[in-house]
């Protein structure tokens, strides 16, 4: 499979479903800029992380934040080439509404040579209250 930088929503979203996790996960690309993408997660009770709270497990919207920022780094106007997470911290704010999709959003704000910084948000239907935020740096390939 050769790999091709998408250049619009729908190429965007069409390599996120060639990764198998994210499509096990049922994400979504929502909206893509220079260097900025928007990602989501439908809610579904087989990613509940504890039953008696319904609330999406961490790990899930890990990955959400990490694939998002990935993507916004793969969009960047200096970046031409393919990348790998290098460092992602992730402080939790709170958690996620049961019943809503998780989104992030994620802008690449700096690209080196060999590295490219981003920094990610993810929120539910209460977009001024994060449930998780987070730092990345990528490794450009």
């Amino acid at each position: 499979m050769m790999f091709r930088i998408p250049s619009d929503l729908a190429e965007a979203n069409e390599f996120i479903q060639r990764l198998p996790f994210s499509n096990a996960l049922n994400m979504r690309v929502e909206e893509i800029g220079e260097s900025r993408a928007v990602m989501a997660v439908p809610y579904d009770l087989q990613l509940i992380g504890n039953p008696s709270t319904g609330v999406i497990d961490g790990g899930v919207v890990t990955a959400l934040m990490d694939t998002c920022g990935g993507l916004a780094v793969l969009i960047h106007p200096e970046t031409n080439t393919s990348m790998a997470t290098l460092n992602l911290k992730v402080d939790y704010m709170r958690p996620a509404n049961p019943g809503q999709k998780i989104s992030a959003e994620a802008s690449c704000y700096n690209v080196t040579r060999t590295i490219a910084f981003v920094r990610i948000v993810a929120f539910d239907e209460d977009r001024k209250k994060p449930v998780a935020t987070a730092l990345a740096a990528y490794t450009l390939n």
